[in-house]
Parts: structure tokens; sequence; C-alpha cells
């Protein structure tokens, strides 16, 4: 299994690679057109574009959250349009430290695709770097992506739910701290966090220059965080399913893989007032 971090370097040296593909996730919360706009500026050379809402999410109903898992299938269509097959390598990047980047990174391996990597330091290191950049399209070429049977990754908010009794998993929120103790809340209409819980703020698993830590400081950290729950029995959660994947990579590169993702998360949880809340 390859590594799930690329740095800048490998990957300037890679962009001639013909059985590679490069996706553009850039994203803001509070500008959806951000991605699209900075895409048009200046992107990767051969990077396609993927919009976090529309390609990486499903339909939202009110009650599963702000990025809801879009159908496997669709996915899978979406993926073989620009290119990527089960052969491919697929490098992911963003402007947002990782964290949207993160959430493909995760759905490929959910759909069983090992080849994939986040790019370490994201847009933000390789333009400080000053590698390539173009505005120039990518020609598409496309493919059949084969979706195999998702793993079983993901948790439900019924299984999050009854967890509160039985305490047979550990939850993890990698929301900020503050919006954990329910401060600050300027997203989700109520503020606070699934009873249990524990916080583990997703950029903690950086270093100044935005680049993940390395193994030998996540893991610790992630030791003492679960107190000797087994990674098999953790289940990773932020507000919709999209920073908690943060985290997955950072247990992957601690070794530390297993956990499980809540996809809907907060804003889920947080759409039924009869669902308790702690701050």
């Amino acid at each position: 299994m390859m590594s799930p971090l690329i740095s800048c370097e490998q990957l300037a040296a890679r962009l001639d690679d013909r059985d590679l593909r490069i996706v553009d996730c850039r994203h803001q919360l509070s500008d959806t057109s951000h991605g699209e706009r900075v895409y048009a500026e200046g992107h990767i050379p051969g990077a396609f574009f993927m919009h976090l809402d529309r390609d990486l999410s499903g339909p939202m109903n009110g009650r599963n959250g702000r990025h809801p898992l879009p159908d496997p299938q669709t996915l899978a269509r979406r993926l073989g349009a620009i290119g990527i097959s089960r052969q491919t390598t697929v490098v992911v990047y963003d402007d947002a430290e990782g964290m949207v980047a993160g959430r493909l990174w995760w759905m490929l391996r959910w759909l069983r695709h090992e080849r994939v990597a986040v790019l370490d330091g994201g847009f933000p290191r390789w333009a400080a770097l000053a590698l390539p950049q173009t505005k120039a399209l990518p020609h598409s070429v496309p493919t059949d992506f084969v979706a195999d049977p998702p793993r079983d990754w993901v948790v439900d908010t019924a299984a999050v739910l009854a967890n509160l009794d039985r305490r047979e998993f550990l939850v993890v929120d990698a929301r900020g701290a503050d919006r954990f103790r329910g401060e600050n809340e300027t997203i989700d209409p109520i503020g606070g966090h699934i009873p249990g819980a524990l916080s583990r703020p997703f950029r903690d698993n950086l270093k100044a220059d935005g680049t993940f830590r390395p193994a030998e400081e996540l893991r610790p950290a992630y030791l003492d965080l679960f107190g000797g729950m087994p990674p098999e029995r953790v289940v990773m959660q932020c507000g919709s399913g999209v920073s908690a994947c943060h985290n997955l990579i950072a247990m992957e590169l601690a070794g530390l893989p297993g956990a499980r993702l809540y996809a809907g998360s907060w804003s889920e949880w947080c759409s039924d007032p009869a669902r308790p809340v702690a701050r």
C-alpha cells in the first residue's frame, strides 16, 4: 500500500506520468465558489477539479448532514469521467490544510482504491516552492472506474446513538476545540458535541508549515487519546464527515489503521433536537 502522503517535490517529478491523475479539491465552506475560481486562476498542470458539494457529496435532505456520502456508483462514474481507473494513481490536493483532499482520499479507499495520496502541504506549499502552475484545462479520456462494494467503514447515527449506553466504540471529534465546547458555532444551528466524544482537532496533525507531523509524533498522541481502545473501535467525526478524514490520514501515517467514519457527523446529529448534546 502506498503512503497516504506525497511531497510537492515528489509530485513535481511525476507530472508527465501517464498513469497519474491529479485532482484539485480546493473549497471554502464560507464561499462555495472559491475552488472553481482559484482553479481557473491557476492549478497544478494536469489537475482536474472536483467540487466538495457537487462531486464529493450526495444530496442533502435536511436530516443527513451537510456533506452526505454520494452513491458509490455515482462517484465511480465521476471518477471515470476524468480518466481514473483501477490502475490509476491519484494525487489529491486543496488549500485547506488537507481537510477537503482528505475526504476524497478516504472515499477512494472506501471504494477499495489504494493508489491515492494527499499532497502534503497542498497548493500553498506548491506555490511557495514556485512549482509549475497553469490555467490550461487538462484533456480527459473517460474510462470505467469499477466500483467494488464499499468497505464497511461507515457508522450511522443509530449506531452512535446506541453507543451512548453501550460504549462499544470511542467517538473522536475533529472540529476545533471551541466548536467542540459549543462556542463560536457559525456553521451549524446548534453548538456542542456528541456526549462521550473526545476532541482531536485535525489541525493538531500538522506542523507550522502545514505539512503533516511525522509518525513518531502522531502515534503516541493518538494512543494516549484512545486510552487503550484499539483503532478498530474508534469512530471519527467532525462537522460533516470531511475534516474527520484528516484524522484518519494521520492514524494511517501513525500505523494505526482501522477506525471508521461517522459520515453524517455533528451536522446530522444536531438536526434532530431529541438527540442529546454535551457542552
